[in-house]
């Protein structure tokens, strides 16, 4: 695939550059070679954008729900018949393998798939009323406008995350895309133009948050915000269209628990834990960056888990275990906050810096990273560092484990690893937060599942699932008097 010299913005139904010519350059993370140039949208360029889908918006949320199904659908099958392209496309943005990207595009079809069907389910309900010669229901309308801002982690995931639903319930949509996986966002927008989606319903934004998301998110004619991103960001955003009463969905981060009890399959346990924190390059809101073991078992698990640490291969290629972290900015945050934690008194038993081998040194690649003693109210305990390191705590028992998990200000996942079918109820019940698992990851969503957090993880919303139409749409109600005078 050939990417554009500059990759431009999507308004109505237009490829176009920035307003003021400005641009960003784009590096491969996997070897810090230029890639391409990405258009910096400003406000005067999401003025026009929102325009657009505001305009589009109209004969878009007249289209029946399940015509408009059936142009997801089209795009869903292009998606399909494209996923190579997509995948090589995310495979170079990102630095993950191909197997990686793949199957990352995989699980943006299914979600395609499963929103686009959607659209024969749009249901409203008949309601009672206490009212004579009355019949009450509710039907679905669209929001109008909505502003999607998606993080790069999981690229063409997370676009599909969110455009998807916006669409199919009648929405126009300007999406943001994010500034380290560009290109992915383009081609997506591309395929749906190809797939027939009427000029305007989908607006795709490049540039830097500050620049061109936060202006999206003031702007007065955008009805739903829907961010991904950190908690720090999110809370941001949260109050700005707050102010002005626009809906809102934060998928936020995460400080995720991964519990190892003493009755656990140790194996199948390292096994987890590795992927829980490593996989993806620990970019994953959901990583399991908190390992807490029971003091039973603790020596014998943290030997298995470096030992299988130590075996993980990093590179760009499909026998590679991961690749590396998105952008070098990131990958210096977390060495600094590595070396915080050390300087802190904790004890790192792997990694804790760039790789600076001849494979390795123009890449940003950070190695798999395990420390131990560092204290719960320290800010590698509490603070996501988005990246491949995870922290070991030592517990005495079942409760210590629990008030562990619980003592965070996030609340997005947890896992617990047991042989006791009791303890992995009693758990999954016990723990503050929006997903619990037992004997897995700390990751594992699925198209038809609600996704989020408590706490800083998130403000209650929830996506994929049917609970992300409550977000894209809104609930009118419908009162039909009838007369009983000259019926015979």
């Amino acid at each position: 695939m050939t990417f554009p010299e500059v990759v431009p913005n999507w308004i109505a139904g237009t490829e176009c550059l920035a307003v003021s010519g400005k641009t960003i350059s784009k590096l491969n993370p996997a070897d810090g070679m230029l890639l391409f140039a990405v258009t910096r949208s400003g406000r005067g360029d999401v003025e026009k954008a929102v325009r657009a889908a505001k305009d589009a918006h109209v004969a878009w949320s007249r289209t029946p729900a399940v015509e408009r199904g059936l142009i997801l659908h089209e795009i869903v099958k292009r998606m399909e018949a494209q996923k190579e392209m997509i995948a090589y496309t995310v495979h170079r943005e990102t630095g993950k393998s191909m197997n990686d990207a793949m199957g990352e595009v995989g699980a943006a079809i299914q979600l395609g798939l499963f929103y686009a069907s959607e659209g024969q389910r749009f249901y409203g309900k008949t309601c009672t009323t206490g009212i004579a010669n009355r019949l009450s229901m509710t039907i679905r309308d669209s929001v109008g406008v909505a502003g999607l801002i998606v993080a790069a982690n999981t690229p063409i995931a997370n676009v599909a995350w969110k455009v998807f639903p916006a669409l199919i319930c009648g929405n126009g949509v300007v999406l943001k895309g994010a500034e380290d996986t560009p290109a992915t966002a383009w081609l997506f927008g591309k395929i749906a133009h190809d797939a027939g989606l009427p000029e305007g319903v989908l607006n795709i934004i490049q540039g830097y948050g500050q620049e061109a998301g936060q202006p999206l998110v003031e702007h007065r004619d955008v009805g739903v915000v829907s961010f991904t991103g950190s908690s720090m960001v999110g809370k941001l955003l949260g109050k700005i269209a707050g102010a002005r009463l626009a809906k809102t969905s934060l998928e936020l981060g995460g400080k995720n628990a991964f519990v190892v009890c003493d009755d656990a399959n140790l194996e199948k346990a390292v096994h987890w834990a590795v992927l829980s924190a490593f996989s993806n390059a620990g970019q994953r809101c959901v990583a399991g960056s908190r390992i807490i073991v029971f003091q039973s078992v603790y020596e014998e698990f943290r030997e298995k888990l470096l030992a299988k640490t130590s075996s993980l291969k990093l590179g760009p290629e499909n026998g590679d275990d991961f690749g590396p972290v998105v952008n070098e900015r990131q990958l210096a945050n977390m060495i600094a906050a590595v070396d915080a934690a050390v300087n802190g008194g904790a004890t790192l038993l792997a990694g804790g810096g760039r790789l600076k081998d001849e494979k390795h040194k123009n890449g940003f690649y950070m190695a798999p990273t395990i420390l131990e003693g560092v204290a719960s109210g320290a800010p590698l305990s509490r603070e996501e560092v988005f990246g491949p390191i995870c922290c070991l705590y030592e517990v005495a028992d079942y409760a210590e484990a629990v008030a562990l998990t619980n003592d965070c200000d996030y609340g997005l996942s947890a896992c617990i690893h047991t042989g006791n079918f009791h303890r992995g109820i009693e758990f999954c019940k016990s723990v503050e937060t929006g997903m619990a698992v037992v004997n897995g990851g700390t990751f594992g969503s699925e198209p038809h599942m609600p996704f989020g957090g408590t706490k800083d993880s998130g403000n209650g919303s929830r996506e994929p699932g049917t609970e992300a139409i409550d977000i894209y749409s809104n609930l009118k109600d419908i009162y039909l008097h009838t007369e009983q005078e000259g019926l015979k």
